[in-house]
């Protein structure tokens, strides 16, 4: 099994939801959004980011625009 770089990760995390307990933690992250029916914030640009919307709607739709 393969180790988590916790500390690589978080430096290179984009979430800005400062209290989260999941940062760096890339699979717990991935594995909660995921069963609320979302993505990740690092899967969205900065400015969709800050907004918290996490739903795949909005990744759908944010990648549509490119």
């Amino acid at each position: 099994m393969r180790e988590c770089k916790v500390d690589e990760n978080k430096a290179d995390c984009a979430c800005t939801y400062e209290p989260c307990s999941r940062k760096g933690i890339c699979c717990e992250c991935l594995k909660y959004h995921w069963g609320h029916g979302e993505l990740p914030g690092c899967v969205f640009p900065p400015e969709v980011e800050r907004t918290y919307d996490r739903s795949i709607a909005r990744f759908i739709a944010t990648q549509s625009r490119r």
